[in-house]
């Protein structure tokens, strides 16, 4: 198992996100972190290789996922 340090990372969010449900972004040498915003760098992070974060990535600038009219409830 890869580990990296993401107590350095610089963690950037979209420009297009507003004040709630944002999520930041850290990219480091072979890992991807996501973690919540709201959690001010307390919350957990989920780690992604680079590869299956480009696949995700890709797959939402295709619409794979439906587009978010389609996923609201």
């Amino acid at each position: 198992m890869v580990e990296e340090n993401f107590a350095t990372a610089l963690w950037r969010k979209s420009s297009n996100s507003g004040d709630g449900d944002c999520v930041e972004v850290a990219l480091r040498t072979q890992l991807v972190g996501v973690r919540d915003t709201k959690d001010h760098g307390a919350g957990p992070i989920l780690a992604f290789s680079r590869d299956a974060w480009a696949s995700f990535v890709g797959g939402v600038r295709t619409g794979d996922f439906g587009t978010n009219e389609e996923n609201r409830t």
